[in-house]
Order: C-alpha cells, then sequence, then structure tokens
C-alpha cells in the first residue's frame, strides 16, 4: 500500500477532470451497472501513468463524443475496488495503470500496460477518442 499523501495528487488530477474514485467494489458494481458508457482508468504511481496515461485519458476528454460516466481505482491502494474493477476486465490480466470502456456493462475497449508504455499521451487519448467514436 502507498501511503495516501503519495497518491492523492495523483488521484485529484483524475478526480479535478471530471472522474468519480471507487472505493469499494460496491462502488464498481453500481458504476457498471449504470447504462451506456464507462470509463476505467486503472491508476497507477508508476511512470507511465504520470507521464502518458492520466494526461491521455484527460486529453481524450476533448474528442466529440465522450464516455456518460468517467471512474478511476487505484492499483496497489484501493485494493478492493481495484480487483473488482479487474474482474470486470477479464479475460485481460491485471494491469496497471490501465484504461478500459465499458458499454452498458460490457468490455468493449482495453488499453493495458503495453498499449501505454511507450506511446504519447496524444496517441492513447487519440485511441481513446476513436473507441468513443464507436461506443459512445
Amino acid at each position: 500500500m502507498y501511503p495516501e499523501e503519495l497518491v492523492k495528487p495523483m488521484r485529484d488530477q483524475l478526480i479535478n477532470a471530471g472522474f468519480d474514485a471507487l472505493y469499494t467494489a460496491e462502488d464498481v458494481d453500481n458504476a457498471l451497472a449504470k447504462e451506456g458508457t464507462t470509463l476505467v482508468m486503472v491508476n497507477s504511481v508508476c511512470g507511465c501513468a504520470a507521464g502518458t496515461a492520466r494526461p491521455g485519458a484527460i486529453a481524450s476528454l476533448k474528442a466529440n463524443k465522450k464516455p456518460a460516466n468517467l471512474t478511476t481505482v487505484f492499483a496497489g491502494v484501493e485494493k478492493e475496488s481495484t480487483a473488482k474493477a479487474r474482474e470486470y476486465m477479464i479475460p485481460f490480466p491485471p494491469s496497471s495503470p490501465a484504461i478500459a470502456l465499458f458499454k452498458d456493462g460490457k468490455l468493449v475497449h482495453m488499453l493495458e500496460r503495453h498499449h501505454i508504455e511507450g506511446r504519447s499521451a496524444e496517441m492513447i487519448a487519440e485511441n481513446l477518442a476513436q473507441a468513443y467514436e464507436e461506443y459512445c
């Protein structure tokens, strides 16, 4: 577990952009039970989360279409909500950071860590914008 004072600014970066932090398994179930599209950002303390995943997810919100619901769990911090979110992401193995798009509770698009590492925030935003165009 990472100390709260370390992760708070990383969590707040997404919250300030309109994401809802999910802290419990029930929070995740409730978020993914909503109709429409829900983005789940699996946040992380790693450099690729800071450098490209969070900025890319935030930049993707400038697209013509965007998800109705924006959510985040924090790997290594909110273990219960992260584990529950990852259950919804099966068959993909646990990955952090990761960004998943759901439509009516079903996984329709997934960016795993290996899709994030080595890519720019702009590339991640464009990838997500294309998914939003198709599913939102």
